[in-house]
């Protein structure tokens, strides 16, 4: 666990599993769920969230069922290491709503971005405005075929 991870016990835990499968439940039901009354639950809750442990609660959209059924992971290579490029470039990809992920890479990938888009040329249209934003060396995207695997809810056995 790192040193920065809050020390979760038993009821903490089955409190985060049971939002991470409905966060929609009024604090009775989970409460219930998780075998306390309610005001004890919320305090739990309470002190989750202002821990950061719950960073916050949101609805789950089909991208298929909105028109966004076009998923692209984005590799970025540059050839700048350096902490004012990465600023300049953190900044330009905060702008586009179609980057749902972004994350600083190891390995011969720098930068991975995962891009909800309608359809290829809107894509292609994203791609545009990011070689734009910034200089990089290589740009490289992969499209998903089929989504196998999505979920939202983080493993706590190891918690």
């Amino acid at each position: 666990m790192s040193s920065d991870a809050r020390k979760l016990d038993a009821i903490d835990r089955r409190i985060l599993a049971a939002l991470q499968g409905d966060a929609s439940l009024s604090m009775t039901d989970l409460a219930a769920r998780v075998g306390l009354s309610t005001t004890p639950c919320w305090r739990r809750v309470r002190a989750l969230e202002e821990a950061g442990v719950i960073r916050g609660r949101v609805a789950l959209l089909a991208p298929d069922r909105i028109g966004l059924g076009t998923t692209v992971f984005v590799a970025v290579r540059t050839a700048q290491h350096n902490a004012e490029w990465l600023d300049r470039f953190a900044a330009a990809v905060r702008t586009f709503p179609e980057v749902v992920e972004f994350y600083r890479m190891s390995g011969e990938i720098d930068y991975m971005l995962k891009v909800v888009v309608p359809d290829i040329p809107a894509f292609d249209r994203f791609y545009k405005r990011l070689i734009a934003s910034v200089d990089m060396t290589d740009v490289s995207s992969s499209f998903a075929m089929e989504e196998i695997k999505n979920t939202t809810e983080l493993p706590l056995d190891y918690l």
